[in-house]
């Protein structure tokens, strides 16, 4: 726990540099931080608010590299033709990890970025914290999805949560009202960024128990990185570890992750954790998440998640009557392309992406220091057209 230790102390201790850390924080999210200002940002996530450590174990065999070339790598984006290179340097790549039947295709290091270089997940956390409900719900820790919040987490009981479903928060469908929007100081999240500055414990979950509802549960989706925040509750009051304990000891240790990662909390002085965002690990240890995504919940041959629990993740569902591309956490790409067919992804702002296509065997990690939290228009080059491109170039 000492560096764990280091950075509370130093997060206390040192007002400047504290300061300057939130300055950075919301910087970020206001997207005016330069290019190096970017990357020391993201690959230093653990500098900016306090963190627990998702302690490793024993490391697995390193990822074995596939025999056979990189193939080319062309696709188009409005009419336009690119290749890898563009894609990398359009989009700000820092760390690309390509998996194709459990081994390594293409790897690559932008940016100062290193093998040991930790780098936020931001959003893709949350489709960590969907798997670590599909694992209490196999080890029997939740008895249901559909189970209310407020049976594991009783200070929800008299809010906006009160009877809303573990499965109603894993599709994002409580009904509760919420703006997601990154730039707006005014927007719930921007809100509640300032409630992770203030580093008090239970102020978030009393914001999110204060919000009104725009509709029952279950009938209309909307983005909510609070209800992440809801659902990280819902974890440790049904296992009665922190997050980081539970990811550590479900799936850092036994899948053999190389090296520790972090997750940010509410406060140096313990709290919950941040499900919804705050966690970094390096290129490869992602990679590893991907390939137990891919490999349907299995570690070493076992199965930690409930039969079919990918299946269900990673696929649309009717919410409120429509169609939503968004499973538990997990965002689904357009099925109208064949190279997705079954395809899931985990995505996270300024361009984070686990992409997994099971049929395929596949798995790409991508980690990005793009400018802004949200799409610009024309910034980037199109990463679902990339993705289909390796899915053909390898199949």
């Amino acid at each position: 726990m000492k560096p764990l230790i280091g950075i509370v102390l130093c997060a206390v201790a040192c007002p400047a540099l504290a300061q300057s850390s939130i300055d950075s924080l919301r910087s970020m999210y206001d997207g005016t931080l330069l290019p190096d200002a970017q990357v020391d940002v993201l690959s230093h996530t653990e500098r900016l608010l306090p963190t627990r450590i998702v302690h490793h174990g024993r490391p697995a065999p390193a990822l074995r590299k596939r025999a056979q070339p990189f193939p080319a790598i062309h696709f188009e984006d409005h009419g336009r033709s690119f290749d890898l290179y563009d894609y990398l340097s359009s989009n700000r790549v820092a760390g690309i990890l390509v998996l194709k039947n459990g081994e390594v295709a293409f790897e690559s290091y932008q940016l100062g970025t290193r093998p040991d270089t930790h780098w936020a997940s931001f959003s893709m956390a949350k489709s960590l914290a969907s798997t670590l409900i599909g694992v209490a719900l196999r080890d029997g820790d939740i008895a249901s999805l559909d189970d209310a919040v407020d049976k594991y987490v009783p200070a929800l009981k008299d809010g906006a949560y009160a009877g809303v479903s573990i499965r109603q928060v894993l599709m994002m469908s409580s009904g509760v009202c919420w703006n997601e929007t990154y730039t707006d100081p005014k927007s719930d999240r921007r809100k509640v960024l300032e409630l992770q500055i203030a580093h008090t414990v239970g102020a978030t979950l009393r914001y999110m128990g204060a919000l009104p509802r725009c509709g029952p549960p279950g009938s209309i989706w909307n983005y909510n990185t609070g209800e992440t925040f809801v659902l990280g509750a819902v974890i440790e009051g049904a296992t009665h570890r922190s997050l980081a304990d539970d990811l550590s000891e479900k799936i850092w240790k036994p899948a053999g992750m190389e090296r520790d990662a972090t997750w940010w909390v509410e406060s140096e002085h313990g709290g919950a954790g941040w499900a919804g965002t705050g966690f970094s690990a390096t290129l490869r240890d992602y990679g590893r998440v991907a390939l137990l995504a891919a490999d349907e919940g299995r570690i070493g041959g076992r199965a930690i998640v409930p039969d079919r629990w990918f299946e269900d993740a990673g696929a649309a569902h009717d919410i409120g009557g429509k169609k939503v591309d968004y499973g538990y956490m997990w965002w689904i790409p357009s099925q109208a392309c064949p190279e997705h067919a079954g395809a899931f992804e985990a995505i996270g702002i300024f361009g984070q992406f686990m992409y997994i296509n099971p049929r395929e065997h596949l798995a790409v990690v991508v980690l990005s220091a793009r400018s802004k939290p949200a799409e610009t228009g024309r910034l980037e080059l199109d990463d679902d057209a990339f993705f289909a491109a390796v899915v053909k170039a390898l199949h």
